[in-house]
């Protein structure tokens, strides 16, 4: 909602507070003022909240008009309580959304901070070394294999090559 409308709407006290909810003041406000403010208009969504369910309920007939003076029962159109309780809480957003930006900037210090603390006392510490205990002097040695090795003649594997392509010829030939 514009801001020239939610001056028409509110008192200048309440107007004050939400004006503080938007962006130029808001962002200035560190976090126990934010909390503050918070708390400030959560009250006067709630009043405004009750007067206009006491409204209702006395339009319906449900409840008397309480009070030496009631206030007079609102039509069934009025849009103005509604609004105010509308306006409270987008205000009411808006500084809940930030008061949420200084909770994450500080968890995020605090996290930054351990893992530093972590990382410089992981670096002052001693580095371990353990003795590998027995090890091998020269490693793996390949023994020698008792089998014999065949060395075959290369003429005579051409051989029984060509005599396998010569009987497969013949078994062809045939038919």
């Amino acid at each position: 909602m514009p801001l020239h409308q939610e001056r028409r709407r509110l008192s200048d006290a309440e107007f004050e507070h939400v004006s503080r909810s938007h962006h130029p003041a808001v962002a200035a406000l560190d976090k126990e003022a934010l909390v503050g403010l918070a708390r400030q208009l959560r009250a006067y969504r709630d009043k405004v909240r009750d007067v206009h369910r006491t409204r209702r309920r006395a339009q319906r007939g449900g409840v008397e008009a309480r009070g030496a003076a009631p206030a007079v029962v609102a039509e069934a159109g009025d849009p103005g309580t509604p609004l105010k309780k509308q306006i409270f809480s987008a205000a009411l957003k808006r500084v809940n959304r930030h008061i949420a930006r200084h909770q994450a900037a500080e968890r995020k210090a605090r996290s930054v901070s351990l893992l530093r603390g972590a990382l410089s006392r992981r670096r002052g510490a001693a580095v371990h070394h353990p003795d590998p205990g027995q090890t091998a002097s020269a490693g793996m040695q390949a023994n020698e294999s008792d089998r014999r090795t065949v060395q075959t003649d290369p003429r005579e594997i051409g051989r029984v090559s060509q005599f396998v392509k010569d009987a497969q010829a013949q078994r062809d030939s045939r038919g």
